[in-house]
């Protein structure tokens, strides 16, 4: 069963993906604790398999379609 890691913290720009070092959107923990990161990229190359050896996935790829803020102008 694969179900949401609602006891980490979200990911940030400081995580980064075990396979290229791109920013990480997507956190899969194996059997025994061990976690692995990925891009939106990697995570979908390996979806199929990462399903079968995850305990869980965390997956955050929907920030990817938000609209960033902007500062007024002022603030600049």
């Amino acid at each position: 069963m694969v179900t949401a890691l609602a006891e980490l913290s979200g990911l940030s720009a400081t995580d980064r993906c075990d396979r290229c070092g791109a920013q990480a959107y997507v956190r899969v923990e194996l059997a025994g604790g061990a976690e692995l990161l990925f891009c939106a990229h990697h995570a979908r190359e390996h979806e199929d398999k990462l399903r079968e050896v995850a305990i869980s996935i965390h997956d955050e790829t929907g920030r990817l379609a938000e609209t960033p803020a902007i500062a007024p102008d002022d603030e600049i």
